[in-house]
């Protein structure tokens, strides 16, 4: 049964009454069946004012929303929003005739009558897009009307976001672009390309709410952040096993605002095997890109968001293509000379080395003194490792005699600074770099552990070797910074004499019992201490073990 449900003052039953005609006006069209549960009102979709309503739509079938205004009532605004595919979208109108009104609506009141739907009929249809841009109308009515959006997509399933208000005064739920939405690129290199755009009023007026967010891809620009979101998820769907983080959390967790739509919208942060890349931040109006790869073409998008709403307004995408990488200059590496290589973090350096193999077997010892590095090595053209080095490492290869090799290396990150030790050698046995054991990890007894004292283990090598260690008081808060800032080539002259706990030498032909232990004793209760242990080979050369950070008992 009908009941007496209102809209903006207009009842139900002549709202569902009204809108099964506009089945024969529409040039949206549909199926048999669709048609048939159109008259059900519980398939009739209100859409509500001053709110963004996320809409699902299935190929090839229509989905409409409804919204009505009184006689005299304001201006109202339509925003849509596709979220991928082009859709095909109207507004169509319904208006009541001079009749209706007075006594002929009172005597008509429950719209059971058939009469009463003769007072309802088209005026037109008001708007009409196929695309995939964001697109927003502007209208009024004079009339007591509904109107009726109707939704199609005809290539997949899909969502659109749309967004009505009555208030076009205090309702803009999107920020503003300025009159010159252009992205303009500032500068391009092989590597990087910084872009420019102007502020957005919006983010000029409320900074703390509305920040700006960049797009980066190889493919096309992206007329909505809906769109790009899209994209991205899609991506994560190839690659399940990388890491994703979804855009609502970023904004919840940063801004703590209640989002609309959080199971729409995600996002991946800067992984080279993902389409997209996104980065928010803040209300810059700048921003660089970096790590791209040379001699390739991307495309830039920048939207403006507010961070109340979760809503956002694209600036004209643009594109730029990074320049051909430059040649490095290779330099020869002598046989088991050691050379150190530095990145001061401001722009990306490469060091090309060449080394002539004057032995079958060659073996290259890569030291990460600080951060870590990458490393490409090439026999007579043919890619042999391509990895990121953490800590220290022997590569060895077998090759022959006569063969060249190319190694070439870059830091991981071109924000950080990071240095490292190289060398190749083709006596194996006569290395600088001395023999260190699989693992140079410091591991400490729980059980052992006291008020006062604390018991270390580490492993060692069949070659008799010095190794020295080393303790530092720290306070908790310090932790992260002393173990992840440490410059591993530095040895223990760089540490004070009061930090030194003893230096002794020790070594077993079975390489499965070279395992020593130490307690170190005279220590304040509960408190960190950082462990380091050196090897010190007969050339000089030291290996710094992996600091460790234990912590004596409070109470014994």
């Amino acid at each position: 049964m009908m009941g007496s449900i209102k809209t903006h003052g207009i009842h139900w039953s002549v709202l569902v009454t009204v809108l099964a005609g506009c089945m024969c006006h529409s040039n949206i069209r549909t199926s048999d069946n669709y048609r048939r549960d159109f008259f059900n009102p519980y398939h009739s979709l209100i859409l509500p004012d001053g709110r963004e309503t996320t809409a699902y739509l299935l190929k090839d079938i229509t989905k409409r929303y409804y919204f009505s205004l009184q006689e005299n009532s304001s201006h109202f605004s339509i925003t849509v929003t596709p979220c991928d595919v082009p859709i095909e979208w109207s507004i169509l109108q319904y208006r009541a005739s001079h009749a209706f009104h007075g006594k002929a609506a009172e005597k008509y009141k429950s719209f059971d009558d058939l009469k009463a739907r003769s007072y309802y009929k088209t005026v037109s249809m008001f708007f009409h897009y196929k695309g995939n841009s964001v697109e927003n109308y502007v209208g009024t009515s004079s009339h007591s009307s509904i109107f009726v959006l109707e939704f199609l997509s005809t290539e997949r399933d899909t969502h659109i976001s749309v967004y009505l208000t009555t208030d076009l005064e205090h309702g803009n739920l999107f920020p503003e672009l300025p009159g010159d939405p252009r992205i303009d690129v500032s500068s391009v290199n092989h590597n990087s390309v910084s872009l420019v755009w102007k502020p957005s009023p919006s983010a000029t007026k409320q900074k703390e709410n509305v920040q700006y967010c960049v797009l980066v891809n190889e493919k096309h620009n992206y007329k909505s952040l809906c769109a790009a979101d899209t994209a991205i998820r899609s991506a994560t769907r190839k690659w399940p096993k990388l890491p994703s983080y979804p855009i609502s959390q970023y904004l919840e967790d940063h801004h703590r605002v209640m989002l609309l739509s959080k199971s729409d919208i995600s996002v991946i942060h800067k992984s080279n095997n993902i389409d997209v890349r996104q980065m928010c931040i803040g209300n810059k109006n700048t921003y660089t890109l970096s790590n791209l790869s040379s001699n390739t073409q991307y495309y830039f998008d920048v939207f403006v968001v507010n961070l109340l709403t979760n809503a956002s307004a694209a600036y004209t995408g643009t594109f730029a293509k990074t320049w051909m990488e430059p040649k490095p200059k290779v330099v020869p590496l002598k046989d088991g000379k050691i050379v150190q290589i530095k990145f001061d973090g401001k722009k990306q350096k490469v060091y090309s080395f060449q080394y002539q193999a004057i032995n079958k077997k060659v073996q290259f010892t890569l030291q990460p003194c600080r951060g870590q590095i990458r490393a490409q090595i090439l026999r007579n053209g043919k890619l042999l490792v391509s990895e990121t080095i953490q800590n220290l490492r022997h590569i060895t290869f077998k090759g022959k005699m006569m063969d060249k090799y190319l190694a070439v290396f870059k830091s991981s990150d071109v924000m950080l600074n990071s240095s490292a030790m190289i060398q190749a050698s083709s006596h194996i046995h006569k290395t600088l770099f001395p023999f260190f054991p699989a693992s140079l990890k410091i591991k400490s007894f729980n059980k052992l552990r006291t008020c006062d004292s604390i018991t270390i283990a580490w492993l060692g090598t069949q070659e008799r070797n010095m190794y020295c260690v080393y303790k530092k008081k720290i306070q908790e808060e310090e932790i992260l910074r002393e173990t992840s800032s440490v410059d591993r080539c530095l040895g223990p002259e760089s540490r004070p004499r009061s930090e030194k706990v003893l230096c002794k030498y020790f070594h077993d032909i079975n390489v499965q019992k070279a395992v020593t232990t130490e307690t170190i004793g005279g220590l304040e209760k509960g408190t960190p201490y950082l462990f380091d242990v050196y090897l010190v080979g007969s050339s000089g050369i030291l290996v710094r073990y992996q600091s460790k950070v234990v912590k004596t008992r409070k109470t014994c």
